[in-house]
């Protein structure tokens, strides 16, 4: 028998949105703990929920007893704990291709426009939004060049990013399009990419998975 999970999420987050979509990739039952990264100055800072995860962070999953950080180790956590439809492909070439891309988009794109670093630069900079926006995009614009040309073309790529099975990098992507959709990026630049998230979002785990069907998403 399966020890409970929960997930503790908020609606829009990209790294909670890349482990909601794991799960539902490996059809296990869940349950959502929301954490409102907004609301009173936001309640990942609250004694708490600091003693879940101690940087402040969603996504934690609770795995029985077990608490479990950094969203790109939990779906590595899923992969061997549960290695029905695996996230990461059967040879270690093609794994090692789907954890660069997927390192591409947690790594280096995202935490340059993760909400800690906008909030940053609002009140410690008092940098304008106009100017916040522009920053945004101009890193999602130089990481998703770089992704589209690991994409395009290359003999891997299949109707996901590896091959014909959705991995831990399909995971990382479309998230990060639907944060780049938000702030005003052309997907429309980046063929691959785009063909890419609408063949994801044509499987039921990754609609689940988009913060509009999220229990937390506001009214």
């Amino acid at each position: 028998m399966t020890d409970q999970i929960t997930l503790y999420s908020y609606w829009r987050s990209s790294a909670a949105y890349r482990v909601r979509i794991g799960l539902n990739l490996k059809g296990l039952r869940y349950e959502i703990q929301p954490v409102h990264l907004l609301r009173d100055g936001g309640e990942q800072h609250t004694p708490a929920f600091r003693k879940t995860n101690p940087q402040g962070l969603v996504p934690v999953l609770e795995h029985g007893n077990r608490q479990l950080r950094q969203s790109l180790a939990i779906l590595e956590y899923l992969d061997e704990t549960w290695p029905d439809r695996p996230l990461l492909p059967a040879t270690a070439r093609a794994r090692q291709r789907a954890r660069a891309i997927a390192q591409a988009i947690a790594c280096d794109v995202h935490p340059l426009n993760n909400l800690r670093v906008l909030k940053y630069f609002e009140h410690e900079w008092h940098v304008p939004q106009p100017e916040r926006d522009t920053w945004v995009k101009h890193w999602i614009n130089e990481g998703f060049a770089a992704i589209e040309e690991m994409l395009g073309g290359h003999l891997s790529t299949g109707q996901y990013c590896e091959g014909e099975a959705p991995t831990i990098a399909d995971c990382c992507l479309v998230p990060q399009v639907y944060n780049a959709r938000r702030f005003g990026v052309d997907i429309a630049a980046y063929p691959t990419i785009a063909r890419i998230e609408q063949a994801c979002l044509a499987l039921a785990a990754f609609d689940l998975a988009r913060p509009e069907r999220q229990p937390d998403r506001p009214e």
